[in-house]
């Protein structure tokens, strides 16, 4: 491939100087054709009028034109055309090639095309055949070629060679980052995802070379969060399943009785084994772009009326106030109803989970453009600089330690992400250690 661009470099090159040199020939050739037509009819002038003075003398000395015909050849020798005579009645007397002596001649008898005859009262007329064209053309090729065709011909030499070296030179150039690409990108089809391509061209080479660096980044990013998706489901399934075997070994061997308690264990184990397939399913879906929203005209207010007041018995039995401030006259947003429940209980339920007794948990709307901006804002323990770019992340929890019956398997902020971005909304976080956070995301008002 590598050949084959360099290949046709050199000979992209090479046409253009060709074909440069042969148009410029061409027109001179051209121009120089109708130069020395126009010389030639200059001198066939002066010729013609030679003629006719020295005839007219010949006639004036001799008072015929007896003898005339020596003259006449010669003329037609020296200058190569075909020169006819012929006294007042039209008989030629003098003829060139010696054909039509003594003959009757008119202009349109079969022969030789010839110029407009000159004419003299009593005396007779003079014909003059013309050059022909091919010898015209001859004479200027053969100028061409003598004066300048061998100037054309080492300059065409001196400029392949010097397209060959400009070839070499934009090959090198060009075919190097092509290179450096064709190389990472073989590695990179081999699952090597850490190829970077350094390229200095600002051009469409170096735009090519940044856009596969971008490419390359996100399959390494795409590869580690496929692999940490399939160690975190492994990890998070393998809890309640080994919980689920132990207590079925224990019943088993009689260890443990299969009473209430065991069964209400188990169920337990098995609701959070279903609870996290679902959540799974739903992120794939979101992710896939396959989620199926049933959108229609809402009250944004009495959603997120509904999500308050049903987080509101487990704030109160911990000791937490959550507050509404909901302006009237708030529009009404084309949504999933359902979906957006879903994404405000998982904020709420992370703010009570993050926040202390005697705290404060406040969700606000207003009004933004063509948009709602819904924000759910605590005075809990706040997240910390380095952790909250990740906590939109799958399995991602803020406290690690935090047990899974109240710390959650890290996929509902994820899944609050992708449901607002459904929505063509769009869900960001601020938060401040120590003092508390605040998760802010909008939705599209009705049409």
């Amino acid at each position: 491939m590598i050949r084959s661009l360099w290949f046709r470099l050199l000979a992209a090159f090479t046409l253009v100087i060709v074909v440069t040199i042969s148009t410029v020939f061409f027109f001179i050739n051209q121009a120089t054709q109708s130069e020395i037509r126009e010389f030639s009819e200059r001198i066939g002038q002066i010729r013609t009028g030679r003629m006719e003075a020295e005839l007219s003398n010949y006639y004036s000395r001799r008072g015929s034109w007896e003898g005339i015909q020596s003259s006449v050849q010669q003329w037609g020798k020296l200058y190569g055309q075909r020169i006819i005579l012929t006294d007042a009645n039209s008989t030629v007397v003098a003829d060139s090639e010696g054909g039509f002596l003594g003959k009757p001649y008119k202009p349109d008898s079969p022969g030789r095309p010839l110029l407009p005859p000159r004419q003299w009262v009593s005396i007779g007329t003079l014909y003059v055949s013309p050059e022909s064209a091919p010898e015209v053309g001859l004479a200027s090729l053969q100028l061409v070629y003598s004066a300048i065709g061998r100037f054309f011909l080492w300059g065409g030499l001196v400029a392949i060679g010097i397209a060959l070296l400009i070839t070499l030179f934009l090959s090198r150039r060009i075919l190097a980052p092509v290179k450096a690409l064709t190389s990472a990108a073989k590695r990179l089809g081999r699952g090597d995802f850490s190829q970077k391509v350094e390229v200095k061209d600002r051009g469409e080479l170096g735009e090519l070379a940044q856009t596969f660096n971008s490419m390359a980044n996100d399959l390494e990013q795409a590869e580690r969060l496929r692999r940490n998706l399939v160690a975190d489901i492994a990890h998070e399934l393998r809890t309640p399943l080994s919980n689920i075997q132990g207590y079925l070994e224990a019943i088993r061997d009689g260890v443990v009785q299969p009473d209430a308690v065991t069964i209400n264990s188990l169920y337990e184990e098995v609701i959070l084994l279903s609870r996290l397939i679902d959540d799974l399913q739903e992120l794939a879906l979101a992710e896939a772009g396959e989620l199926k929203l049933v959108r229609q005209v809402e009250d944004i207010a009495g959603v997120i009326n509904q999500a308050v007041a049903a987080i509101q018995p487990q704030a109160t039995a911990r000791g937490i106030a959550v507050l509404t401030d909901l302006p009237g006259g708030l529009p009404q947003c084309d949504i999933d109803s359902h979906r957006i429940s879903q994404v405000l209980n998982n904020l709420l339920n992370n703010a009570v989970a993050h926040t202390p007794s005697g705290g404060t948990i406040t969700v606000a709307a207003r009004r933004q453009g063509k948009l709602v901006e819904i924000s759910v804002t605590d005075t809990g323990e706040g997240i910390t600089a380095e952790e909250l770019p990740n906590i939109f992340e799958r399995f991602y929890r803020v406290d690690k330690s935090r047990a899974r019956a109240t710390g959650g398997y890290g996929l509902g902020l994820t899944i609050a992400k992708r449901l607002v971005e459904a929505h063509s909304g769009k869900i960001e976080a601020h938060s401040e250690l120590g003092k508390g956070s605040r998760f802010t995301f909008t939705l599209p008002i009705s049409k």
